[in-house]
């Protein structure tokens, strides 16, 4: 047979085992969950989805709900061999090489077809963008949100790690700090959703574990 007329295989890659989505899904309730209680927290004179302490209450369980679901998921990648997607590059030249590449390939290359820069292994599934995001998000991000709402939680109890903290005033916008950040997170994170081989590719993915293959 003629070399020429073969067509190569594309096979599915299982991205992503039951376990992480189930914590993944979770966690995107939940942080919903954080942000609409969040903002009436905040702007309780714009908002009038629930009363101001309905919506601390919930802010409260909700997040230390979230909080666990985050151990969870450090216990399962602490014991798993898929830990390496969250392995740092320590090459500073091959990091900043393989960065530039992926968001040229987001900015431009995804729009006119190219081919991604980044191949994706169940070992190494985050391109470096991803990597550099979900290391800041998973690893300072949320420990910081999560400290610094349990302080506001129980002010009394932890007055003294607030005054360490540089009071009540720096704990609260450390707070409010991460939590912009978190919401810009989860609105680049839904429209990235839709840069796969469909719209729906990655979406799909996350239901099945499955990353469809790209021709």
């Amino acid at each position: 047979m003629n070399q020429e007329h073969i067509q190569p295989r594309h096979e599915r890659v299982y991205l992503h085992p039951l376990p992480v989505r189930i914590w993944h899904w979770l966690n995107a309730l939940g942080f919903l969950v954080l942000i609409v209680t969040g903002f009436q927290i905040r702007y309780v004179d714009l908002m009038g989805l629930m009363s101001f302490e309905t919506a601390v209450q919930l802010h409260n369980w909700v997040g230390l709900a979230v909080v666990a679901n985050w151990f969870l998921w450090f216990i399962y990648y602490l014991f798993s061999e898929r830990a390496t997607n969250y392995h740092p590059d320590l090459n500073p030249k091959s990091f900043f090489q393989r960065y530039f590449l992926q968001a040229v390939y987001y900015g431009w290359g995804y729009f006119h077809g190219a081919e991604r820069p980044h191949k994706v292994r169940p070992s190494d599934k985050f391109n470096p963008l991803q990597k550099l995001t979900y290391q800041f998000i998973m690893f300072i991000s949320a420990p910081l949100t999560f400290l610094t709402g349990l302080m506001m939680w129980d002010v009394q109890r932890f007055q003294g790690l607030i005054d360490l903290a540089g009071g009540l005033r720096v704990v609260n916008t450390v707070h409010v700090v991460m939590f912009i950040l978190f919401v810009m997170f989860v609105l680049v994170h839904v429209y990235m959703g839709f840069l796969g081989k469909k719209p729906s590719s990655h979406y799909k993915e996350m239901v099945t574990g499955y990353e469809e293959p790209h021709e």
